[in-house]
């Protein structure tokens, strides 16, 4: 059966959808209920799509089939172009997650097929559920290290010539940690390659590379991406444009609306992206906090090990920092108020975060530590000498030129508030959670310049109707839903009690 295609104006996100006509001249009406699923081909190459049914023609004609963009970016074809479509079997790779449903250990081979077809869109997010939940129940330490290396093979994978290839990498959930924009300027400055891929937010107010994208561009070609390293020993790009470890993006999609974080999950998801960037060398950052993603020193042993396992399994030299988690990093929570403070910190301007820069030269000096050059114990001076030095900013500026200046940035929301605090004392605690939910209810990432400016931390003194932080929103219906949300808890604690209300 043959249509031509037609491009559809609709974003489906991660999803392939295919529109066919109610009247559709190659299936008869009747036939659109046997089945859910086509599978559309155009020599050789197909791709899986879900099926929707219209009834108007001026959308799709009897002898089209719609491709709603991500679909129609996966096939690559101009429109008009005929294709072939038919009911989409089954993949064998399902009776493999019945496997493990049941309580089966999965072999190489099966979770290799699994995570293939997942790659190859020719799971629904039904099935991809099923899989991450019987995962979630029972995985074993040989099924995680197979899980990590079969999705670091499922896309590109990175070579790089120098010998040590060194990166960092926090596991989340701490808003406002922006280290690695510190971290690899001066790690690059000191000598070391470090190509940094970074991930865009998914329930954050920014990700790295939201955050950098204020400065440069973060989309680069794998090519572009060689020039930049090649030229600056490191670089601070979307890891999502050059493809390393597709699985994990699309698992992630569905992880995080059911809620799913396990260990093994975030281990399998981490380090397939750091062997398919050709790493050889990686500090991990684990904050621990009441609420942060590891809340107690206990889990973040278990968490460790898991990734000691599975370094040692692949051949990658794994440094596991712990770190304090109990409040964010920094004063801006958003792309904008991010970037201003990570080259606050570069340029040793007066007024820069302190645990920024503190939490960076720690990193940067455990990475710098591992450089067979350096003597023992002289890493953290070396950083703080690169950073104090100058010499981070000038590579950090490099960095931007080669990657490419962004478009003149973002200005802040125009609409602020201060959210006040309603008596005197101390800040006693600061919920990290929520710190971040009511950053993106302000608008942030997609408006750069939406998120919080923390004014107040863990320990300072505060009096009635002295601002805790301020609301930055581009939007009015965004700025009512934060002030709203801030009203109802804002995330600050005094003496150990909730501190509400948001002011003017």
């Amino acid at each position: 059966m043959q249509l031509k295609i037609r491009r559809i104006p609709l974003d489906t996100l991660r999803e392939n959808v295919a529109v066919l006509a109610s009247n559709c001249a190659a299936l008869r009406p009747e036939a659109f209920q046997a089945f859910k699923r086509l599978e559309i081909v155009h020599d050789g190459h197909s791709i899986i799509a879900s099926l929707d049914i219209c009834h108007d023609l001026s959308v799709v004609g009897p002898e089209e089939i719609g491709l709603a963009e991500p679909a129609f970016r996966r096939m690559g074809l101009p429109e008009g172009t005929s294709v072939t479509i038919a009911p989409a079997r089954r993949p064998q790779s399902l009776e493999y997650v019945r496997t493990k449903i049941i309580g089966e250990t999965l072999n190489a081979h099966q979770i290799e097929a699994i995570i293939r077809d997942i790659v190859g869109y020719r799971y629904s997010d039904m099935e991809i559920a099923a899989f991450l939940v019987a995962c979630a129940g029972f995985l074993t330490t040989g099924e995680l290290l197979e899980l990590t290396r079969a999705m670091a093979g499922a896309g590109n994978t990175l070579a790089w010539s120098s010998p040590m290839v060194v990166d960092k990498h926090c596991i989340g959930g701490i808003p406002g940690n922006r280290t690695s924009m510190v971290v690899v300027p001066i790690v690059a400055a000191h000598g070391l390659t470090i190509p940094k891929t970074s991930s865009r937010a998914i329930t954050s107010p920014a990700g790295t590379a939201d955050t950098m994208e204020v400065l440069a561009r973060v989309d680069l070609t794998i090519e572009e991406m060689r020039t930049v390293v090649g030229e600056c020993n490191g670089c601070l790009v979307w890891g999502g444009h050059v493809n390393l470890s597709p699985a994990d993006d699309i698992l992630i999609g569905v992880e995080r609306p059911l809620n799913l974080d396990t260990r093994e999950q975030m281990v399998a998801s981490i380090m397939s992206k750091k062997m398919a960037a050709g790493s050889t060398h990686l500090v991990i950052d684990i904050p621990v906090g009441p609420t942060a993603k590891v809340r107690d020193a206990h889990e973040a042993m278990r968490l460790r090990k898991l990734f000691e396992y599975v370094a040692d399994q692949v051949g990658l030299h794994v440094d596991v920092m712990v770190t304090d988690g109990a409040q964010p990093v920094g004063r801006g929570i958003g792309p904008v108020l991010e970037a201003r403070d990570v080259m606050a910190v570069l340029n040793n301007e007066a007024h820069a975060p302190t645990d920024l820069r503190e939490k960076s030269l720690r990193l940067a000096g455990r990475i710098i530590e591992g450089d067979p050059a350096m003597r023992g114990g002289g890493g953290y001076a070396r950083a703080r000498e690169l950073l104090d030095s100058g010499e981070a900013a000038r590579r950090m500026h490099r960095i931007i030129d080669t990657q490419g200046h962004a478009p003149p940035g973002p200005p802040l929301g125009a609409l602020t508030t201060d959210v006040l605090s309603p008596a005197d004392g101390v800040v006693a605690s600061i919920d990290c959670f929520r710190i971040a939910q009511l950053a993106r209810l302000a608008g942030a990432p997609l408006d750069r310049g939406a998120g919080l400016d923390l004014l107040k931390r863990v320990g300072d003194q505060v009096e009635a109707g002295e601002p805790l932080y301020r609301i930055y929103s581009a939007g009015q219906s965004h700025f009512d839903f934060a002030i709203e949300a801030a009203r109802e808890t804002n995330g600050y604690a005094l003496g150990g009690l909730s501190v509400n209300g948001a002011g003017k």
